[in-house]
């Protein structure tokens, strides 16, 4: 069943119309979750600086996406 599921997975996401929906969507959620941390970081106080500290944890791993994505961008415009 899991190898089912990630061979399905695997096939969607290499798909060239949705592979461009998918990262425009990452890039928009991490648009977000910036946004979302520097507001909680600009309120101050406890409880919005312990929510700025959550979103990092999604910030992070789509920072590194958005990196990977331009560098797949750059090198297929130096080739």
């Amino acid at each position: 069943m899991i190898c089912t599921v990630t061979t399905s997975t695997i096939a969607i996401v290499t798909s060239a119309a949705l592979a461009g929906s998918v990262v425009l969507t990452g890039i928009l959620v991490l648009l977000a979750l910036l946004a979302g941390r520097e507001l909680s970081c600009a309120a101050g106080g406890g409880r919005f600086r312990k929510l700025g500290q959550v979103l990092d944890i999604g910030i992070l791993p789509l920072t590194m996406a958005f990196m990977l994505v331009v560098l797949v961008g750059v090198t297929k415009i130096l080739r």
